[in-house]
C-alpha cells in the first residue's frame, strides 16, 4: 500500500471522530476539534493527490477510494449540519443527489473504457464546500454575538453558492459528458 493510499484511508478513518467533535456537545470546543479534523482530512486529499501525480503512484484503489472518501467527508458533514439546523435538508439532498447522480455516471463511463476528468465546476463546487464547512463549524456567529446576523447572512450566501455551483456543475459534466449515455457506447 503506497502514502497517498494509506492518507485516503485516514482520511476516512478520521470521519467518525470528526462526527463525534462536531455533534457531541460533551466535547469542549468540539466545534473547533471538528474544524482541526476537516482541516487535516481535507489537507489529507491535496496532498495523496499530488504525490500520486508526481511520483506515478496512482491506483485502482486511488481511483475509487480518494473520491468516495471525499464524498463521505462532506456528505457527513452537510448531513449533520442539518441535524445541527445549519442547513436546509433539502439543499443537502440536492448536493447528496448530485454526487450520486455524477458517480453513477461516472461508473458507466468506465463500464464504456471513458474516462472523465473532473471539470473546473466541479473544482470550484469542492473547493467552496470545504470552505463553507470550515466556515459553518467555525461558528462565528456564537463567539461575535453582535455581528451575528451579518455572519449569518455570510453563511447562508455560502450555502446558497455551493447549491448554485452543486446545480452549475452537474449540468457542465452532463453537457461535456452526454456521449457516456449513447446508445452506440454500449
Amino acid at each position: 500500500m503506497n502514502l497517498p493510499n494509506k492518507l485516503t484511508i485516514i482520511r476516512a478513518i478520521m470521519i467518525p471522530f470528526f462526527l463525534i467533535a462536531m455533534l457531541w456537545s460533551a466535547i469542549p470546543y468540539g466545534n473547533w476539534v471538528a474544524l482541526a479534523i476537516f482541516g487535516l482530512a481535507s489537507l489529507t486529499d491535496m496532498l495523496d493527490g499530488k504525490i500520486a501525480r508526481k511520483y506515478n503512484m496512482i491506483t485502482n484503489f486511488g481511483k475509487f477510494m480518494d473520491p468516495l472518501a471525499d464524498k463521505l467527508l462532506v456528505c457527513s458533514a452537510l448531513i449533520a449540519f442539518v441535524d445541527l439546523g445549519r442547513i436546509p435538508c433539502w439543499i443537502v439532498i440536492i448536493i447528496i443527489a448530485r454526487e450520486f447522480i455524477i458517480s453513477g455516471f461516472r461508473l458507466v463511463a468506465a463500464n464504456n473504457g471513458i474516462v472523465i476528468a473532473a471539470g473546473i465546476w466541479g473544482k470550484m463546487k469542492t473547493a467552496e464546500q470545504m470552505v463553507m464547512i470550515c466556515i459553518l463549524l467555525a461558528d462565528f456567529g456564537s463567539i461575535f454575538p453582535t455581528a451575528a446576523t451579518p455572519i449569518h447572512l455570510f453563511e447562508n450566501i455560502l450555502i446558497y453558492l455551493s447549491l448554485i455551483l452543486t446545480l452549475i456543475s452537474l449540468w457542465d459534466y452532463l453537457v461535456h459528458n452526454k456521449e457516456v449515455l449513447s446508445e452506440n457506447n454500449k
